[in-house]
């Protein structure tokens, strides 16, 4: 997993270009993905890799009101 405090721009940068691969919401960006479905992967498990950390990290996100932190990239 990736350590908050080595959590370095490139990564944020990443993060807030990375697609989803796969699924309902495959191809869309995982900040333009629903909160719930974040939720729901947290109760069966995220994919193993990169994917499942970056989802972890946007659930974190979303439930605690950090979307903005993206706005500039926008």
């Amino acid at each position: 997993m990736i350590d908050g405090n080595q959590f370095s721009e490139e990564s944020f940068l990443k993060l807030a270009s990375y697609r989803m691969p796969f699924g309902k919401y495959a191809n869309r960006l995982l900040l333009e993905i629903p909160e719930e479905y974040f939720i729901w992967f947290s109760h069966k498990g995220f994919p193993k890799g990169e994917l499942g950390q970056f989802m972890a990290m946007m659930l974190e996100i979303k439930a605690n009101g950090l979307e903005y932190l993206f706005d500039p990239l926008k």
